[in-house]
């Protein structure tokens, strides 16, 4: 049979339901629960099927039923009411709006995946997951956030597992006609197109579909247009898939499309163009050349231009290690960086943004991190710890400056908690707590007994048993022609058993195998008769990564054995709908990656959320958060020798662990059968914890500390023509020139003989400032407690004052005091840094003069 060409038929849903259509347009239903509630009564079983997706569930009832529901007066008063209910959600005032005038308008989120719900799968792993979480926090608060991204038609892939444990990818092509979008259309109904000029007269066009994700609006970018020739429908065929120029034409379409797209939405929609843009990643890297491409069609320079687009761009770096940036050849990205592209842009000066510090210009791969913080006066990690990582593997960028003036902060991750809040665990806050909202309802209250919750708990974990057997039959009879699955995949698992849970991507960092350093020692913790602890384990490795499939296959064939598949089972394809019943399903989280490889490591934050402990190295978001009533913490052999010593160390913390205290703790029961002490670590989780980890909590701190402030500061760069980032480019740009000729030339002290605790250093400092001024520097003592690597720790500094006639020719004099604050060895140092009231940090122009070694 020849090839056929396949689209959706969307479902005719009678005149008196038509509640129905405007609840399944809005993403909303796959966070909001009484939504869910509408469409699961129409066909409970046929919910269950359609992946809990509105739009194809729809398509798939029968018609007969939805004409019986027509006439039934209760249930369109129902869905009538939800639809309602919508409706204010989407038009009343939320907590942004009592911000006034004091914000931006607009904000631009661009992310190179989201995960909204499983029926959209656009996403790999936690950087999408984080995405829509975020807008999905932005909506419920009220935040004006405009998403931007790419459609994937293959999405990232599905996972099988071969019968020797290989992982395999399929990559089945969706027609973005089922799912919940809608195309962007002008008023005559043709579709909007963007176009990117390629090299040899190409050009890259691409449609952009829209997904209403509460009161946010989401814009994907699609290639798969016929005004495209056959390689570039294909550019946005499937996530993070394709060699360097694929991926290159990917990130040029999600930066400088995704703009263009902007402008062409808010023409349309009558919106206000973003005031601030935020980049999830370097992937979205190249928005900022669009917009200087812009300001320079708009009279500036590129010098100005840049100022004025770093001042309203933040940039969110996920990744705590080099190789996770995104690099292309410089001569490929030379090849497409052309005013055929981006017009008005120097191709020089656009590939310069790209080149790593201290490498060569002309042979340095792109770096689109590099780029990214150099495009963004606002940046940050992704937690607490992960911004002390990010400082330092970044501090190449501000030379001479110590880590912690780097401008990188950070902002803690947090989870969408309507989304990841089992429906149970939300029906106990109800109708027990009386609140609504688990993630703030008072779990320590008299009202709610331990037995009780711990019925829930328990409720939720056969609800995980008997997806993991479904899925597991599922997979053998794929694997076997449709032949039944065995006997026993009916009994594995136990929905009384300690129940732990491991499920993430499959990068090497991650440590899938760790629990396996000692498989007999794993084995016996599994199968103990009187207290066995089974683990559910779940993941995706890319598909280029043989080694991250190795790990897959080695704990695959391990959780083989015959004494121990019931105990231990790998359960492939991992998405957002198996997690759903994972999280709640689990008694432990488990997370043990190379310490601090783990930017942040949400998943640990949705296990809590669903009455889940956590056991996980003090790493990422844990590092901040563990306390003993929420879990425990592995240990870590940071100074082992090497990483089979570190590993094995850690292991056998795990196993300890495991074996004295969290199996213990599980099953010391009470005479009805509650583990008291377990329970009321549970409830300490659920009251003091969860209220921390929500992603509103996050968005909140996105508002207060970046995007107000990126927004305020645009503003002062913009106004009265960009006067501000005209003064400031020619700031940096005479500095730069005079900074060769400046010097701290000597440095003098005095004051005390034998130094003691309370005594007063005298300092002065003679600058040789060159064509400068001293208006255009701060000249700074550094000081604090000096280490045996002749650095000081946690410096403080002070300015010192101009003593000298700012006129007279030669070095002008710097004076000032020091207090000798605390004993021990002190040490101190003087420089000179830029001083404008436009700069943002001392470092932002990677200035800085320092003594001659020795003074």
């Amino acid at each position: 049979m020849k090839p056929i060409r396949k689209f959706t038929v969307r479902a005719v849903v009678p005149a008196a339901l038509g509640a129905l259509d405007e609840l399944a347009g809005n993403l909303r239903w796959s966070w909001h629960e009484p939504t869910r509630r509408v469409f699961e009564h129409i066909d409970p079983a046929g919910w269950a099927a359609s992946g809990r997706d509105p739009v194809a569930f729809l398509g798939a009832v029968d018609p007969a039923r939805l004409d019986e529901l027509a006439a039934d007066e209760g249930f369109v008063a129902w869905a009538e009411r939800e639809r309602a209910e919508l409706r204010a959600y989407l038009d009343e005032p939320r907590w942004y709006q009592s911000l006034g005038d004091d914000a931006p308008r607009s904000i631009a989120y661009f992310s190179p995946e989201f995960g909204i719900t499983e029926a959209l799968p656009q996403y790999s792993g936690g950087l999408g997951i984080l995405a829509g979480d975020h807008l999905k926090a932005a909506s419920d608060l009220g935040v004006p956030i405009l998403g931007v991204g790419l459609f994937y038609a293959a999405g990232y892939f599905s996972q099988s597992i071969s019968p020797d444990g290989w992982q395999q990818e399929r990559y089945p092509v969706q027609d973005p006609d089922g799912l919940p979008l809608s195309l962007l259309r002008r008023p005559d109904g043709t579709a909007v197109q963007v176009t990117l000029g390629l090299p040899d007269d190409r050009a890259l066009a691409a449609r952009v579909w829209r997904a209403r994700v509460g009161r946010v609006t989401l814009l994907l970018l699609d290639t798969d247009v016929p005004a495209n020739p056959d390689e570039l429908r294909a550019v946005t065929d499937r996530l993070y898939g394709g060699g360097g120029e694929h991926r290159l034409l990917q990130e040029l379409l999600l930066g400088i499309g995704g703009v263009r797209a902007i402008r062409a939405w808010a023409e349309l929609a009558g919106q206000p163009e973003p005031e601030v843009f935020h980049m999830n990643e370097g992937h979205a890297g190249f928005l900022g050349l669009e917009r200087i491409s812009e300001l320079i069609a708009g009279g500036l320079s590129f010098p100005e231009a840049l100022q004025l687009v770093r001042a309203s761009t933040v940039f969110t770096t996920h990744t705590p290690v080099p190789a996770g940036i995104d690099r292309f050849d410089r001569g490929l990205v030379e090849r497409y960086l052309t005013n055929t592209l981006l017009p008005g842009v120097p191709p020089a000066d656009a590939l310069a943004l790209g080149v790593e510090p201290g490498a060569d210009p002309a042979t340095s791969p792109f770096n689109m991190a590099v780029m990214g913080l150099r495009l963004a006066q606002h940046a940050n990690g992704v937690s607490k710890l992960h911004g002390e990582v990010s400082r330092r593997m970044f501090g190449s960028l501000w030379p001479g400056f110590d880590a912690d003036e780097v401008p990188i902060t950070s902002v803690t991750n947090g989870v969408h908690a309507p989304t990841w809040t089992d429906p149970a665990l939300l029906s106990l806050s109800e109708q027990v707590l009386g609140s609504a909202d688990p993630e703030h309802a008072d779990w320590s209250s008299a009202a709610l007994d331990d037995a009780e919750l711990w019925s829930v708990k328990r409720r939720m974990r056969l609800q995980l048993v008997e997806e993991a057997r479904r899925r597991l039959a599922a997979a053998w009879s794929a694997q076997h022609a449709g032949a039944p699955a065995p006997e026993w995949i009916g009994n594995v698992l136990d929905p009384d058993a300690l129940t732990v849970g491991f499920a993430r991507r499959v990068p090497t960092y991650k440590r899938l195998t760790l629990m396996l350093q000692d498989p007999e020692r794993f084995a016996a913790i599994l199968t103990d008769p009187d207290r066995p602890v089974q683990f559910v384990v779940a993941g995706k490795s890319h598909p280029a990564d043989d080694e991250g499939k190795r790990l897959i296959q080695q704990l695959v064939q391990f959780a083989q054995r015959p004494e121990l598949r019931e105990r231990i089972v790998f359960l492939p394809d991992y998405d957002m709908g198996m997690a759903s019943v994972l999280y709640p399903g689990c008694d432990v989280w488990l997370n043990n990656p190379l310490r601090p490889l783990e930017a942040c490591g949400t998943s640990g934050m949705k296990a809590a959320m669903n009455a889940a402990l956590n056991l996980s190295i003090l790493d990422g978001w844990w590092a901040e958060s563990a306390g003993e009533d929420y879990g425990w913490v592995i240990p870590s052999a940071d100074a082992s020798a090497d990483a089979a010593e570190r590993d094995a160390v850690e292991a056998d913390a795990l196993y300890d662990l495991l074996e004295h205290d969290v199996t213990p703790r599980f099953y010391d029961r009470d005479s009805d059968d509650v583990p008291r002490d377990w329970v009321g670590m549970l409830r300490r989780t659920l009251a003091g914890l969860v209220p921390e980890l929500g992603a509103d909590r996050m968005v909140r701190e996105y508002v207060d500390r970046l995007y107000r402030h990126a927004w305020r500061h645009a503003v002062a760069m913009g106004a009265d023509h960009a006067r501000g980032a005209r003064e400031l480019a020619a700031f940096g740009a005479r500095l730069r020139a005079a900074w060769p000729q400046v010097a701290v030339v000597h440095v003098e002290s005095g004051g005390i003989d034998a130094p003691q605790v309370g005594d007063e250093v005298r300092l002065r400092a003679h600058v040789e400032l060159g064509e400068l001024s001293p208006d255009d520097v701060q000249i700074e003592v550094v000081f604090g407690r000096a280490t045996a690597d002749e650095t000081i720790s946690s410096p403080r500094r002070e300015a010192l004052e101009l003593t000298s006639d700012p006129d007279a020719p030669g070095p002008r004099v710097y004076a000032g005091r020091l207090v000798l604050d605390r004993a021990g060895a002190f040490g101190y140092t003087v420089r000179v840094i830029p001083r404008h009231p436009l700069l943002q940090s001392a470092a932002e122009l990677g200035l800085v003069a320092l003594p001659p070694s020795g003074e």
